[in-house]
C-alpha cells in the first residue's frame, strides 16, 4: 500500500490563518471530487474559521474522561475505518489526553499516512523541537508541546502562512483570535511586536532552508552538475596573504548588487595539515567576512584549482573572486597559476573575477623551517649519541661478541641504528649515522677488511644501497616527526586564534582577562600593555597582570610592537621566534580591546554630558514658567488677604486660602519630582527590597487622584513581589495621576494586576487619546509633555521618575495601546523568590458539552 502524502501549513504564531488556509484547501479539493473529511479541526470559537467547516464531512471525535472532566480527541479508528482520500488534522504538535491511542497527535498522523491516507495539517514554528530554546529566549515561554523536526521535514509539501506583526496584532485587537478577556494580556505578553517579528524571521529562515535543501536534493537525484543561479553565491579564494581583505570587500560589493547575494570565503589547506599562511591574517580575514555577513570555510586539497572548483559547484556558486597572482614573472615557467587554471576549467556556469591588488607580482616568501628546535634539546642529544655512538658500539659487538653474522645482516643492523637516530634526533644525526656506518662497514666487514678498498663489485652496490636506504628512511622518519610536532603546534595556535576571533572580537573579554590569557598561554610571569604619547614621552601602563610587570620595553624578556607608541611586554623567559606569530595576534587584539574600552568610556562621558545639558536646559525652562505660575497664584491670594482696602467675606477668604493650598501642593509635587529626578541622575536611589503585597501598595498610591476616577482589579491571591514599598508607591502614583489627567470624563482609569511566569504585571488602562508608536519611548524622557498639554500640567517628570524607580526595583515600565483606544502603562515587577510556582505540564481544556 502506498504511503499517504503529508501537507503542512506552517505559521509563525497563532492566528496567522493556518487553519483557515487548510479548510480553504479542503473546499477546493471537495469541488474537484476528492474524498476529503475533517478528522480534527479546532476553530477556537473564531467565527470565520467556524464558517469554513460548513459543507465538510466531520468524523465524530472520541470522548475521554480525565480528572473528572471530559475531553475530546481525534478518533483514529473511525478515520481508518472511513478511509477517506484526504484527512484534515489540526495542531500537529498537540499532546493527546492520557488514555488516547498515542501520546502525540503527530503519531496519530503517522498511522493515517501508513494506511495510505493523505493528511493536511498545521503547526507553528515555535512547536518545532529544535527551536525550543530559541523560542524560550525570545518569548520567555517554554513550549511543552513539540513535534520532532524530522516529522515536519519529511512532509511532501510545506506551505508558509505569513502575516506581518502589525496585521496580526490588529486581528488580535479586533477579537478575531482570542476572546476579549484574553486580548489585553496576549498583546502585552506573547504577541509583542518584537516577539512576532523574531518568530516570523524564524519561520521564513526555516522554510528558506528547506527550499534550499529541496533544490540540492533535486540536483543530486537528477545528477545536475551545472550551476543554477537561483541566487548569487560568490566564492572568494583566499591564500592567507594580505590581499585577501581586498578580495573580501570586492566580493561583498558584488553581492550587494544582487538580491539575496551570499559571500563564502574559502581557504584551501594542504592535506598534511601544514600551511605557510599566517594564522593571524586568516583570523583577521575570517572576522572581516563575518562582519560583512558572509561565511568562512576551510577545506583540504593538495591541488588548489580542482578543490576550489569542487567547493564552488558544491555550494551552487555563481561567481569566483580571486586575486591576481603574487608570483614573479620567472615563476610562471612552473605553470600558469591558480587564477588562470580556475578560469580555464570553470566552464560557462561560473564567472571568475581576477582582482588586482598591491601584492601582485611581488613574489611569495618561502617559509623558514626551524626543524632543530621542534624536536627539543634532549631528543637532539640522544639522536647524536645514537647516530655517532651507535655505529661504534655495533662494530665492537659484531666483531667481538657476534662475529660472522654475514655482511647482509651487518648492513641491516647498522640500518636499524640509523632509523633510531632519525626517530630521536631527526635528519642530521641520521645522516651522520649513515656516513659513519658506511665507513665502518667498509673498514671492518667488507673484504678486504681494514682497508677502504672493496674487492667485490657486489659489495659496492650493497654499500651504496645501504647509504641510499638509510638516507631515505631517515628523511621520511624525520619529516614525519617534524610534521607531527608542527601539526600539534598548529592545532594549539588555531585554538588560540579561535579564542581571539570568538571572544575578543565580540567584546566578551576585557583587557586584563586577555593579558592573563597571554601570560598563561606562554608561561610568563607578567604581561603588560605599554604606551606613550610620543617618541620622547615616558612609557605608561595601560593594563597589566602578574607580579612586577614591566614599566618599559627594555625591561621585558619579550616585547612585541603593536604600533609606534604601543608595545606588549612580557617577563619570565625568552620565547622562540615561532611563538612570536601568535603573540603578535594577541598584541593586536589587546590594542583593539583597549581602543574599544576607551571609545566606550568617551561615548558614556559624552552621553552623560549631553543628558546633563539637556536636563539643565529643560529645568531652566520649567522653572521659568511652571514654578512661577503657582508662586504667582499664591502671592496674589496672600496679597489679597492682607489688603486693607477690601473686606473679604468668609466664602471669599476660604476660596483664596484654597488657591494658596492648591498652589503649594503643585509646588510640592513639582519640587518632589525634581528632587527624585536629580536622585536618579546621580545614582543615589538605593532601594530596600522587601516581600510586599501589591494589593496593599496600590490603594495607598491613589491618594492624590479624585474619588471614582480609578477602578481596581487586584486579586487577593496575587503572589508577593520583591520591591521597595516606597518607590513602588511613588511610581504607581505618578503613572495613575498621568492616566487620570488624560482620561476623559466618565471613563475611569482601570488598575489591574496579574501574575505571569516569574513576574507580576500592574496595568494602568485609560481611554484617553493614546500615544502613537513613535512617541511611546519619548514620553518617558524628562521634561516631555505629549500633544497639546497645557503648561500647567507639570514639567513632564512624572513618567520619567516612575520608569527610573521601576528600573531601580529590577522591573520595567512600558506603554502599549489600549484595545479600543487609549493608553496602557505596564509595570512588570519581579516576583518574590519564595512565591515562584513549581512548573507543571499544561493540561488540555475540557469540552463544554
Amino acid at each position: 500500500m502506498a504511503r499517504g502524502k503529508l501537507r503542512i501549513y506552517l505559521g509563525a504564531a497563532p492566528g496567522v490563518g493556518k487553519t483557515y488556509a487548510m479548510l480553504s484547501e479542503a473546499h477546493r479539493r471537495v469541488e474537484r471530487g476528492t474524498d476529503c473529511v475533517v478528522a480534527f479541526v479546532e476553530h477556537h470559537r473564531r467565527p470565520r474559521t467556524e464558517v469554513m467547516l460548513h459543507g465538510l464531512e466531520e468524523i465524530p471525535r472520541r470522548e475521554l474522561d480525565y480528572r473528572d472532566a471530559v475531553f475530546t480527541e481525534m478518533d483514529v479508528d473511525a478515520v481508518l475505518a472511513r478511509r477517506p482520500g484526504v484527512a484534515l488534522v489540526d495542531e500537529l504538535a498537540h499532546t493527546n489526553v492520557p488514555g488516547s491511542r498515542n501520546d502525540k497527535r503527530w503519531q496519530d498522523v503517522e498511522e493515517l499516512l501508513a494506511a495510505g491516507i493523505d493528511v493536511v495539517s498545521t503547526v507553528n514554528i515555535q512547536h518545532l523541537e529544535s527551536l525550543g530554546d530559541v523560542v524560550e529566549s525570545i518569548t520567555g515561554v517554554r513550549q511543552r508541546e513539540t513535534v520532532p523536526d524530522e516529522v515536519v521535514r519529511r512532509a511532501d509539501q510545506i506551505e508558509l502562512v505569513d502575516m506581518s506583526p502589525q496585521a496580526l496584532r490588529r486581528r488580535m485587537a479586533h477579537g478575531n483570535i482570542y476572546q476579549p478577556d484574553k486580548v489585553d494580556a496576549a498583546l502585552s505578553n506573547y504577541f509583542r511586536p518584537g516577539n512576532l517579528t523574531a518568530l516570523r524571521e524564524l519561520a521564513l529562515l526555516w522554510v528558506a532552508d528547506r527550499v534550499d535543501a529541496y533544490l540540492t536534493e533535486y540536483r543530486s537525484e537528477h545528477q545536475v552538475s551545472t550551476i543554477w543561479g537561483s541566487r548569487e553565491r560568490i566564492v572568494v579564494g583566499l591564500t592567507g596573504g594580505p590581499e585577501g581583505r581586498t578580495l573580501i570587500r570586492r566580493a561583498a560589493r558584488l553581492a550587494e548588487k544582487g538580491a539575496g547575494g551570499e559571500v563564502l570565503a574559502v581557504y584551501i589547506s594542504r592535506s598534511d595539515g601544514l600551511t605557510s599562511a599566517s594564522p593571524k591574517e586568516l583570523a583577521v580575514q575570517r572576522t572581516l567576512v563575518e562582519d560583512l555577513g558572509g561565511t568562512f570555510h576551510q577545506v583540504v586539497g593538495d591541488d588548489i584549482p580542482p578543490a576550489l572548483l569542487d567547493f564552488s559547484r558544491g555550494v551552487n556558486a555563481t561567481q569566483i573572486v580571486l586575486g591576481v597572482s603574487r608570483r614573479k614573472g620567472w615563476q610562471y615557467v612552473f605553470g600558469p597559476g591558480v587564477g588562470a587554471t580556475v578560469a580555464r576549467d570553470s566552464g560557462p556556469d561560473l564567472d571568475v573575477h581576477l582582482i588586482t591588488h598591491d601584492e601582485a607580482g611581488k613574489g611569495r616568501g618561502l617559509p623558514v623551517n626551524r626543524g632543530a628546535r621542534l624536536l627539543g634539546r634532549s631528543r637532539l642529544i640522544w639522536g647524536w649519541l645514537v647516530g655517532l655512538g651507535g655505529p661504534v658500539l655495533l662494530t665492537w659487538l659484531l666483531n667481538g661478541v657476534f662475529p660472522d653474522v654475514g655482511l647482509a645482516n651487518d648492513m641491516l643492523i647498522f640500518l636499524t641504528a640509523t632509523v633510531a637516530a632519525a626517530l630521536l634526533g631527526g635528519l642530521f644525526p641520521a645522516l651522520a649515522s649513515a656516513g659513519a656506518g658506511s665507513l665502518l662497514l667498509n673498514w671492518y666487514f667488507t673484504p678486504p677488511v681494514h682497508t677502504l678498498t672493496i674487492a667485490d663489485p657486489k659489495n659496492i652496490v650493497a654499500i651504496a644501497i645501504f647509504v641510499g636506504v638509510a638516507v631515505s628512511v631517515a628523511s621520511v622518519v624525520d619529516l614525519a616527526a617534524r610534521r607531527t610536532h608542527q601539526a600539534a603546534r598548529l592545532r594549539v595556535e588555531s585554538e588560540i586564534l579561535s579564542f581571539l576571533a570568538g571572544n575578543v572580537l565580540r567584546g566578551e573579554t576585557g583587557l586584563e582577562a586577555l593579558l592573563e590569557r597571554v601570560r598563561e598561554t606562554f608561561g610568563m610571569d607578567s604581561a603588560a600593555l605599554l604606551e606613550r604619547e610620543s617618541d620622547m614621552a615616558p612609557w605608561t601602563c595601560a593594563g597589566s597582570v602578574g607580579p612586577r610587570p614591566c614599566t618599559a620595553p627594555e625591561e621585558a624578556d619579550v616585547d612585541v610592537s603593536v604600533s609606534d607608541h604601543m608595545t606588549l611586554a612580557l617577563s619570565g623567559r625568552v620565547l622562540p621566534a615561532e611563538d612570536r606569530r601568535v603573540l603578535a595576534a594577541f598584541a593586536a587584539q589587546a590594542a583593539v580591546v583597549l581602543d574599544r574600552r576607551r571609545l566606550q568610556q568617551k561615548a558614556d562621558e559624552a552621553k552623560e554630558l549631553a543628558e546633563g545639558d539637556r536636563i539643565r536646559t529643560a529645568l531652566l525652562a520649567a522653572v521659568s514658567h511652571d514654578l512661577r505660575t503657582p508662586l504667582a497664584g499664591i502671592k496674589a491670594a496672600v496679597t489679597s488677604l492682607r489688603s486693607d482696602d477690601v473686606e473679604w467675606s468668609p466664602e471669599d477668604q476660604a476660596e483664596l486660602l484654597e488657591a494658596v493650598e492648591a498652589g503649594a501642593d503643585r509646588l510640592d509635587a513639582l519640587v518632589g519630582n525634581l528632587l527624585d529626578m536629580s536622585r536618579l541622575q546621580t545614582g543615589t536611589v538605593t532601594p530596600i527590597i522587601r516581600e510586599t503585597d501589591v494589593d496593599e501598595v496600590i490603594p495607598m498610591a491613589l491618594g492624590g487622584v479624585p474619588e471614582d476616577s480609578v477602578g481596581l482589579d487586584i486579586p487577593e491571591t496575587l503572589p508577593m513581589v520583591a520591591v521597595d514599598r516606597g518607590l513602588l508607591e511613588r511610581a504607581v502614583a505618578n503613572v495613575v495621576e498621568n492616566a487620570v489627567k488624560y482620561s476623559p470624563a466618565g471613563a475611569p482609569v482601570l488598575v489591574s494586576a496579574s501574575a505571569l511566569a516569574d513576574r507580576v504585571e500592574v496595568r494602568v488602562v485609560d481611554r484617553g487619546p493614546g500615544v502613537p508608536d513613535e512617541a511611546k519611548d519619548r514620553i518617558f524622557e524628562p521634561f516631555q509633555r505629549y500633544g497639546d498639554s497645557p503648561r500647567g500640567a507639570g514639567v513632564g517628570l512624572g513618567l520619567a521618575v516612575a520608569r527610573g524607580f521601576t528600573e531601580a526595583l529590577g522591573g520595567t515600565l512600558r506603554a502599549e495601546d489600549t484595545p479600543g483606544g487609549g493608553l496602557t502603562m505596564v509595570l512588570s515587577l519581579p516576583r518574590a523568590t519564595s512565591q515562584l510556582p513549581p512548573t507543571e505540564p499544561d493540561l488540555p481544556t475540557p469540552t463544554t458539552s
